[in-house]
């Protein structure tokens, strides 16, 4: 199931009702289901990666490392401390 169909709320406009009470009342029902909260809770999760692209990248970070290490051990990039905030 999407998560688009999770967190439906469904509401028709009452006949002669204003705009504005209709939405304040669509308002009211979303926030007493709770779906708004999940969705806000859920909106910037990542999926956890695989066992092998886990592996791949800290395989890619740890070259990365040692590439690093050795230049500055020869000289080529300069041993700079890291800046913090």
């Amino acid at each position: 199931m999407t998560l688009a169909k999770k967190f439906v709320v469904e509401s028709k406009r009452k006949k002669e009702e204003s705009f504005e009470s209709f939405l304040r009342r669509f308002n009211k029902r979303l926030q007493q289901s709770g779906n708004l909260f999940r969705a806000r809770k859920v909106q910037h999760t990542e999926p956890t990666k695989s066992r092998n692209l886990q592996k791949k990248s800290a395989l890619i970070s740890r070259d990365y490392k040692l590439k690093n290490e050795y230049l500055r051990k020869i000289g080529k990039l300069k041993d700079e401390p890291r800046k913090r905030w």
